[in-house]
């Protein structure tokens, strides 16, 4: 993980603890932006530690990277006061938005976890701008969404051009997708980029691909929403349209468990940057693919 933030120019990894007792001590003294929080650590676990650094360092963020995976423990960490939770084995694709989550103050839980029962339980939605330099990068990224939505058991589906949901098909399957099964159950829909956005229609697809999942076995099932449309309209000068289909996005948001990605051509100059601005700001992370 030090690797990994050492290799930005935003984050600076400022101590570390090997057990629960070290890191409160270091937060006390160090009074970080933000800590890294496992459950499993010696003498404190992750839990006692959270409880003792809100009140020693009640600026911090907690964000917990860890490999217990129970709705119960995640529901509790939470409680504690974390706005992060990691688990473990997503650490590569999960810690950077989580941490850009975290400090932003919003709530980052990864897409494989469940909630157990409560007043808040539900699984705040990503909504992702990915800034790509050509297909292959847009079709990388697009794999990648679905892939990981679909071997979790959620449902998926993209609008895309007739060349891109063809290619898509065949690197689902040679990255081990079984995408022919999840077309059969219903959980993965490849519509039409063109396609003119309808609230209602969106709505009712994307409620009927949740209910195939849980159908198939998912509890708390999520969709997998990505697409090109957004960015297109955006290259072609159309920012407001642009910009009216991602708030539609995360309209639907409010109401369903969804995470979205939007791919987006790289902005070649400060126009194109002040033109993303309030597109920008609709999203919850942004990437370059």
């Amino acid at each position: 993980m030090c690797s990994l933030l050492q290799g930005r120019t935003e984050f600076r990894v400022i101590d570390q603890a090997a057990d629960g007792l070290q890191a409160v001590q270091k937060a006390e003294e160090q009074q970080p932006d933000l800590i890294l929080l496992d459950i499993g650590l010696p003498i404190l676990n992750g839990m006692m530690v959270a409880r003792r650094v809100r009140k020693l360092a009640p600026a911090a963020r907690l964000l917990f990277v860890t490999q217990e995976s129970s709705p119960d423990v995640v529901r509790e960490a939470l409680d504690l006061g974390a706005l992060g939770y990691v688990y473990k084995q997503r650490t590569y694709s999960d810690l950077l938005p989580a941490i850009e989550a975290v400090l932003q103050g919003r709530r980052f839980v990864s897409n494989s976890l469940e909630l157990s029962d409560g007043p808040d339980s539900r699984v705040p939605q990503r909504h992702e701008i990915l800034f790509c330099s050509g297909d292959a990068a847009v079709l990388r990224g697009f794999a990648r969404f679905i892939a990981d939505a679909l071997n979790h058991g959620h449902a998926a589906i993209v609008w895309a051009s007739e060349s891109h949901r063809d290619t898509l098909l065949h690197r689902l399957r040679s990255h081990g997708v079984d995408i022919d099964a999840a077309i059969h159950r219903g959980t993965y829909l490849a519509l039409d980029a063109d396609e003119p956005p309808d609230a209602a229609r969106m709505l009712r697809t994307i409620q009927g691909l949740r209910e195939a999942a849980t159908n198939a076995g998912r509890k708390r099932a999520r969709v997998a929403v990505c697409g090109v449309r957004a960015g297109r309209l955006w290259a072609d000068g159309k920012t407001d349209e642009a910009l009216r289909l991602e708030q539609l996005l995360n309209e639907i948001a409010k109401s369903q468990d969804i995470d979205i990605l939007c791919t987006y051509p790289l902005p070649r100059s400060q126009q194109d940057e002040d033109l993303l601005e309030n597109i920008r700001a609709e999203h919850s992370t942004a990437s370059f693919g």
